[in-house]
């Protein structure tokens, strides 16, 4: 884990929670919802991921000496420096399991908290939960286009700073395989696979001692790059014959790497060299700007190709490049607030609430998720909450309560889910969304509605602050 400590926030979240504090107001409380606008990549889903590494900072979080020492320096009072000095959260937080489906508008999480604590982690929970999502939900995408073929993350040279750290992590969630990330393999326990840079065929003076002695040094796990010269009639060549050099060592070649040219092409080329050397187990595994739109191409190619190594545009989330999540206060000492604006997909819904997600009595999901008060048990009828004339009757559904407590106290309630058990529950939860939501192009629109109460209630605050 990267080491964070409470100064990870942007400074007016200390400017406000230093008013709240010389105003006499550090024991307000808040209820903030973390929620999202627009699904990234034009998709039917997303996929929420970072849950695990925000509540384990969050037990530990705190101002160190350095932290304090810092402040002091920038105009913060004395007192309010020396509240910084033992701050802990000790809030309780509501949360969507990770690796659980997610879609605009519905609170993925919701943070109960003191005005002071719930502003200084607001920037953290964002930038960890914001980040994590896109990634894993762009993961899922080459999943699916991928089918069974394995996919790996090679991102991390071409990821913004040690945002690459984290993206090998949602990968994982999102349905990949294993990275070339060393660290995040070893701190998340992710398989970590790799093969070999140009540069080292460029170090020696043929491509075939190169192949020769990556394959003395790797012999379990010899993956060879055959496009630093001429993948057909060089690079090929020279790797069936250590492939069958090995062979005589009682060892296997396990793979060859494509990394340039027309990639459909060069696999079926080589997949054909490969099967007339008697080399049918060596698997082709593929790399160079790959995305869900390319694999899908390349498969519809039939491209023989067995592995993707998936890089920049996995860990940057392209093209969407940020997934728009946001927190805004629902409650505050009790009572429900709300913002208005001109546009009303940016009002928010007030109060305290539960998200259900619907389905009819044999279990498949209706295609909805319905928000409503905690206290509210029976709902018949959700409303669309941009277009108050829509609705939708659920009488007799089986409702789903998806926001459960993850956090009491500032202490966790349950014990730490391993990477594997939640790549797994996401992969249960994608399976039980109908097809017309995967679609890969124009999907379904999943729908998300308020009960009548909300409805009414977020209406009568509406004419309120109008006034």
């Amino acid at each position: 884990m990267l080491n964070i400590t409470a100064t990870y926030t942007d400074q007016y979240q200390l400017a406000m929670a230093q008013v709240y504090f010389q105003n006499g107001q550090r024991e307000t409380t808040a209820v903030f919802d973390y929620f999202f606008r627009k699904l990234p990549f034009r998709n039917g889903y997303a996929i929420f991921a970072g849950l695990e590494n925000l509540l384990e900072i969050l037990e530990d979080l705190r101002f160190s000496d350095a932290d304090i020492d810092f402040l002091k320096k920038q105009e913060f009072s004395e007192e309010f420096i020396e509240y910084l000095r033992n701050f802990k959260f000790r809030g309780t937080i509501y949360s969507a399991k990770e690796g659980d489906l997610v879609f605009p508008t519905r609170p993925v999480l919701q943070v109960e908290a003191t005005m002071i604590e719930a502003q200084i982690i607001e920037t953290m929970l964002l930038n960890i939960l914001n980040f994590q999502t896109l990634i894993a939900t762009k993961a899922s995408r080459m999943r699916l286009v991928a089918g069974d073929r394995k996919l790996l993350d090679f991102g991390l040279r071409r990821a913004q700073g040690s945002g690459g750290y984290y993206a090998s992590r949602a990968a994982i969630i999102g349905g990949f395989n294993g990275t070339s990330n060393v660290v995040a393999g070893k701190d998340f326990d992710i398989p970590v696979s790799g093969t070999m840079a140009h540069s080292f065929i460029q170090s020696y003076d043929d491509e075939l001692t190169a192949f020769r002695a990556f394959a003395k040094g790797r012999p379990h796990d010899c993956v060879l790059l055959v496009d630093t010269y001429d993948t057909l009639k060089s690079g090929l060549p020279h790797a069936i014959k250590v492939g069958k050099e090995m062979e005589e060592k009682g060892a296997k070649l396990a793979g060859i790497r494509l990394d340039s040219g027309d990639l459909a092409y060069l696999a079926k080329e080589s997949r054909k060299m490969l099967d007339n050397a008697g080399l049918e187990y060596v698997k082709i595994a593929a790399s160079n700007q790959l995305d869900e739109f390319v694999i899908k191409s390349l498969l519809e190619q039939q491209a023989p190709i067995d592995v993707f190594g998936v890089g920049t545009n996995l860990v940057t989330g392209s093209p969407d490049g940020a997934l728009d999540g946001v927190y805004k206060l629902a409650e505050s000492n009790g009572k429900p607030r709300l913002k208005i604006s001109e546009s009303l997909s940016k009002v928010t819904i007030p109060h305290k609430k539960q998200v259900y997600r619907l389905s009819n009595p044999d279990g498949q999901l209706l295609g909805a998720d319905a928000i409503t008060m905690r206290s509210e048990t029976k709902i018949d009828r959700i409303y669309d909450p941009m277009e108050s004339l829509k609705s939708l009757s659920i009488e007799g559904a089986k409702l789903e309560a998806l926001l459960q407590p993850v956090m009491i106290d500032g202490k966790r309630t349950e014990k730490s889910r391993s990477l594997e058990e939640i790549s797994q529950f996401a992969k249960e939860r994608l399976e039980t969304l109908p097809v017309e939501y995967k679609r890969f192009y124009n999907p379904h629109i999943y729908k998300v509605g308020i009960s009548a109460r909300l409805k009414e209630e977020r209406e009568n605050l509406l004419k309120k602050y109008n006034r």
